[in-house]
């Protein structure tokens, strides 16, 4: 069965990045996405302008079914974190749910330890809202996303 595409409301969106801004200010990382399986980026905050979000994003993606593989083959359902330390960037990463990660630049100006720390809290804010809007989109039933993107377009067009 095919997955039923995320449908975010402008109200989740908003405290998608609301959360991903306090994980940065707490945490004093440089950035933060949110990352869907399929490897696109859903929101991002901080320091992203020399950073390929869309290209990072797929990669981050692809890292986690590779380690999802890999835990299976050791009797594990999944690892829920990965980690990446480079000499002067380290990314961070954590699965939020079974369709979404939670990514984390940051430098020596932190530590892993704070950024866990904070990147576990703002996993578990980002689960609920995101929790919240899979059950509307099911009680709202099958989404239209052409169709919905059609009248949207007509609406600021005047159509």
């Amino acid at each position: 069965m095919p997955k039923k595409p995320l449908v975010l409301t402008e109200d989740a969106m908003t405290s998608i990045n609301k959360t991903l801004q306090e994980l940065l200010k707490q945490s004093d990382a440089k950035c933060g996405l949110l990352v869907d399986q399929d490897g696109k980026c859903v929101a991002k905050t901080g320091f992203t302008k020399t950073i390929d979000t869309d290209g990072l994003s797929a990669l981050i993606a692809g890292a986690f079914s590779s380690t999802r593989a890999m835990a299976k083959l050791v009797g594990e359902r999944d690892f829920s974190v990965l980690f990446h330390q480079g000499d002067k960037d380290h990314i961070h990463n954590v699965l939020v749910d079974d369709d979404t990660i939670l990514t984390v630049i940051f430098d020596d100006r932190t530590t892993i330890g704070m950024v866990r720390i904070y990147s576990k809290a703002a996993a578990q804010k980002l689960k609920d809202i995101l929790a919240g809007v899979r059950v509307d989109t099911q009680k709202n039933g099958n989404v239209d996303i052409a169709k919905e993107a059609g009248e949207r377009l007509d609406d600021l067009f005047g159509d």
